[in-house]
């Protein structure tokens, strides 16, 4: 949600990345091929008309002609999840739709577990990562980055709070859930380590697959608190009718961006190129506004 949640492995050796084109299939993947702005509601249609193909991309940029494949973790709304259970939507989905219109492609949306999209894209399983992937300098030794939006990080607790949670510094001896592989699992682990150092008890940390599973434990009571991004902890206590409430103040920020390959530079510049496009004629702005992501926008 999630980086809405971030991958932690960058060094990804030679081996490892033998490993993941043979084991790829064991990862949570399903292709899901939707037209240019298909994969949202028509209103998301709406919001992308001006988006048209202006920019050209060069031959062999992408794998598959005439198609853009963006792997995507799709379980963190509002950036990415499914409607209805197969239609793929959230601010990242049209976005990325819109860029793809702008490009003359057709979009294409991977579902790819978060904890291996960095290996899924080095693979060749798609041609770029639209995933709340956050750009650290560490990253941007493996791939290249068109940062499209802002991030931050968020701690969320039961309504009535009764672990009496206050941000994450308050969370020594408790348990908490996260998405595996996710930058929230960083923080809660460094400031676990503080917790220790002070002679406090360390946090517990437990993480899932996926974000939803994750929320799910805090839903029911099985951990004191949930770990991820503001983005998807905003829309998560707004659609539980506030069963959920932030504790403290949300942290981290960092810029996040549309990811590809270091060796595909046409398909970087192509990408950067459609953004500015569509930032420029107002799709950009459009598409946040109805998520209600544009305290988020890049500036």
């Amino acid at each position: 949600m999630l980086d809405r949640r971030e991958e932690s492995l960058v060094e990804i050796s030679t081996t490892y990345l033998r490993r993941a084109r043979v084991a790829f299939a064991a990862l949570t993947t399903t292709a899901v091929a939707v037209a240019a702005f298909g994969g949202s509601s028509a209103s998301a249609a709406k919001l992308a008309t001006a988006a048209k193909a202006t920019v050209t991309v060069p031959a062999g940029a992408v794998a598959q002609s005439g198609t853009i494949r963006y792997c995507s973790d799709i379980s963190s709304p509002p950036l990415e999840f499914y409607k209805n259970g197969t239609q793929a939507t959230g601010s990242d989905i049209d976005l990325g739709n819109a860029i793809a219109a702008t490009l003359g492609l057709k979009p294409m949306w991977v579902n790819t577990a978060f904890s291996g999209i960095i290996p899924a894209l080095q693979a060749g399983h798609c041609d770029a990562i639209m995933s709340q992937l956050f750009d650290k300098p560490a990253r941007r030794k493996v791939v290249n980055f068109v940062d499209y939006m802002n991030s931050s990080e968020a701690v969320l607790v039961a309504a009535g709070n009764p672990k009496h949670v206050s941000g994450i510094s308050s969370l020594c001896g408790d348990t908490v859930a996260a998405e595996t592989g996710t930058t929230i699992t960083d923080f809660l682990s460094a400031q676990s380590k503080k917790c220790t150092k002070a002679g406090k008890a360390a946090i517990s940390v437990h993480t899932f697959l996926r974000d939803a599973d994750a929320l799910e434990q805090l839903a029911l009571g099985h951990v004191d608190a949930y770990g991820t991004t503001l983005e998807t902890g905003a829309y998560d206590i707004s659609k539980s009718g506030h069963k959920f409430r932030f504790a403290g103040k949300a942290f981290g920020q960092i810029p996040t961006g549309i990811a590809t390959t270091k060796s595909n530079a046409a398909l970087h510049t192509a990408i950067a190129e459609a953004f500015a496009v569509v930032r420029r004629n107002g799709t950009y702005k459009r598409i946040f506004a109805k998520w209600g992501l544009t305290a988020d926008l890049v500036k």
